[in-house]
């Protein structure tokens, strides 16, 4: 047995590490995202980057070549959640960091409502309540698939899986329809 590998940087931090008008957008996203660090949202930056730079090395080839590759890059993206079906490669050059940020498994929750807020739903997917499919995750940024998303769920051996359980989020009642009064003129 060797050294274990060393671990290397997965993303590529802001080169001007100042600007005001980054600094905001930035901290605006963290919080509406939930993220621990802008760390994790440099991490999705730049995933996206190298999604958009597969697609603009993609429409620099031969047209009789591109067509295998925008399909394959197109289709990985579609099963990722992030593109709709009948996409283009300039969708893909219009994807935002936001477009990936919706597919954490930290926000489907939220957007299920199995969470009360967004850091709610971090604390529930960090202590282990959350499942897809019967198998616990813990990591907060996994990128759901088009496949998992319907099977997010709580963990069978979770307390929070107790309908009971006071601090569950309970379904907002419907509304009662509105009767509109009638005017006798």
């Amino acid at each position: 047995m060797g050294d274990p590998k060393k671990q290397r940087k997965k993303y590529i931090p802001p080169k001007h590490p100042w600007q005001k008008e980054r600094l905001e957008r930035e901290l605006a996203i963290v919080g509406k995202y939930g993220l621990r660090n802008k760390r994790e949202l440099w991490i999705h930056q730049t995933e996206l980057r190298k999604y958009r730079h597969r697609a603009r090395e993609i429409l620099a080839l031969p047209e009789d070549i591109r067509k295998k590759y925008e399909e394959e890059l197109i289709n990985k993206l579609y099963k990722m959640g992030v593109l709709h079906e009948n996409a283009t490669l300039d969708d893909v050059l219009g994807l935002t960091v936001e477009d990936i940020l919706e597919r954490r498994l930290q926000t489907l929750v939220y957007r299920k409502g199995l969470a009360k807020s967004i850091y709610h739903a971090r604390q529930l997917v960090t202590h282990g309540h959350i499942a897809i499919n019967g198998r616990r995750i813990t990591a907060p940024s996994y990128l759901v698939s088009r496949e998992e998303e319907d099977l997010i769920s709580y963990f069978p051996a979770s307390p929070y899986n107790d309908p009971k359980h006071p601090e569950r989020p309970q379904a907002t009642p419907e509304a009662a329809p509105v009767e509109e009064a009638t005017q006798n003129e």
